[in-house]
């Protein structure tokens, strides 16, 4: 959730993130009108509490026709008590309510706009040239024998699959790159649970417009997660962080769902666009005033990754109405995908500062003891889409796929896959 002093100090810069977003600005209006109501009912409850305080001492004192009288006014008071209880918490529900339609507040640099309208920052590395047809990483894989999508369809339905021999190798090898890089970075290894509860999935900002991309699995009340990020962000939930020795660093390692629903053409095929795969996900507690600067650290790490593997990528400032509900700024790396002649997303950084900490009630305590809330940023540094990027851009001309340099060491040493 926003921050109701931002919204009260700054209406015009919500409203600006909402218009950047192609979101409804009118909703910040109706979220101050909201939280003046509240504050005027907890005013009036708060009041008529004092007052039936001291009306109690009063009653105490009172004898005879005097107290009688009294008991009838007390009455009367404790029904205003109970009508203001009840105003203050139908007003707290519909602060709330709009409190939570409202998206983070995007930081000032970030590109308005929808999904095209992102903001090339870098190109690094030049995308190869063949002499030779290019195949795409499905046939790549097919003759590697690294992947089996038609036994992944028979066994549990379209765009899931097997990795077999190298692939699952491969995969292996990659998160486990990622997880030994992390952890010299000083980040805490976790596997989290793949299940988690209502309130924690509302909590980082997945059960807004994105919904739908969700599994739920409605008999046990609970979801399957899209990212690590979302039992990472739960895992302080309700407390109080001690920053005294810097951001609290956790690298998450899970298997991950999405519905993907609305994926359609070339992103359905092979394992680019799939309902299931494994990925290393970074994710930080800090404080709000460090997390730009944490959010530029998490963006480095992703592109030490991605030149382990040797592939060219581009990073882009993602466009407001292309961010999810919590982020306030987000990093793609895209790296170049031979076979469509194109970049496609590989990692993304977002710093969602406090919007998620705020639904959680995580909070830290600064020096001078008083309680705020963390800021949370969120990075991916390697998944299952990677080994796309890895076979189309090492392709030789007989089939066979060049090793990364840095990958040999977590493959046994070989530096070459040929065709089965």
């Amino acid at each position: 959730m926003i921050d109701l002093k931002t919204l009260r100090d700054d209406p015009e810069a919500v409203r600006a993130s909402q218009r950047a977003r192609g979101e409804d600005a009118s909703l910040v209006d109706a979220l101050l009108s909201a939280d003046e109501r509240r504050r005027s009912a907890v005013s009036r409850a708060d009041n008529l509490r004092a007052e039936q305080k001291q009306f109690g001492k009063q009653v105490g004192k009172a004898k005879g026709e005097e107290r009688d009288a009294l008991l009838a006014q007390a009455k009367d008071l404790a029904a205003q008590v109970k009508e203001a209880e009840a105003e203050q918490s139908e007003t707290d529900a519909e602060l709330l309510r709009l409190q939570k339609a409202v998206s983070n507040v995007v930081e000032p640099d970030v590109p308005p706009g929808g999904e095209d309208d992102f903001a090339v920052l870098k190109h690094v590395g030049v995308p190869p040239e063949f002499d030779f047809e290019v195949k795409d990483h499905l046939e790549l894989g097919n003759a590697l024998r690294a992947f089996d999508m038609e036994r992944g369809a028979k066994v549990s339905g379209a765009r899931f699959y097997f990795l077999t021999g190298i692939g699952a190798q491969l995969e292996l090898a990659l998160l486990n790159m990622a997880a030994a890089q992390a952890t010299a970075a000083g980040f805490t290894l976790v596997v989290p649970p793949v299940l988690v509860r209502p309130e924690i999935m509302d909590g980082t900002g997945f059960l807004g417009a994105h919904s739908s991309e969700v599994y739920r699995l409605e008999e046990d009340d609970a979801y399957l997660v899209g990212t690590s990020e979302v039992p990472l962000a739960g895992y302080h939930s309700g407390e109080i962080l001690d920053f005294a020795d810097g951001p609290a660093r956790y690298a998450g390692w899970s298997t991950c769902f999405r519905r993907e629903a609305g994926s359609y053409g070339k992103d359905t095929r092979g394992i680019i666009r799939v309902h299931q795969f494994n990925k290393l996900e970074m994710f930080v507690y800090c404080r709000e005033e460090d997390s730009r600067d944490e959010h530029q650290r998490l963006l480095a790490w992703e592109e030490e990754m991605l030149a382990k593997i040797e592939v060219p990528y581009r990073v882009i400032d993602t466009a407001a109405g292309d961010l999810g509900s919590s982020a306030a700024r987000k990093f793609d790396c895209e790296a170049w995908v031979p076979s469509q002649r194109t970049y496609r997303e590989l990692t993304s950084t977002s710093n969602c500062t406090t919007f998620q900490a705020r639904r959680l009630n995580t909070r830290y305590r600064d020096a001078d003891g008083k309680t705020r809330f963390a800021a949370t940023l969120n990075g991916t540094l390697a998944t299952t889409r990677w080994i796309v990027a890895i076979l189309e851009n090492h392709q030789q001309a007989d089939g066979s796929v060049r090793v990364p340099e840095a990958m040999r060491p977590f493959l046994g040493g070989l530096e070459v896959l040929e065709p089965k």
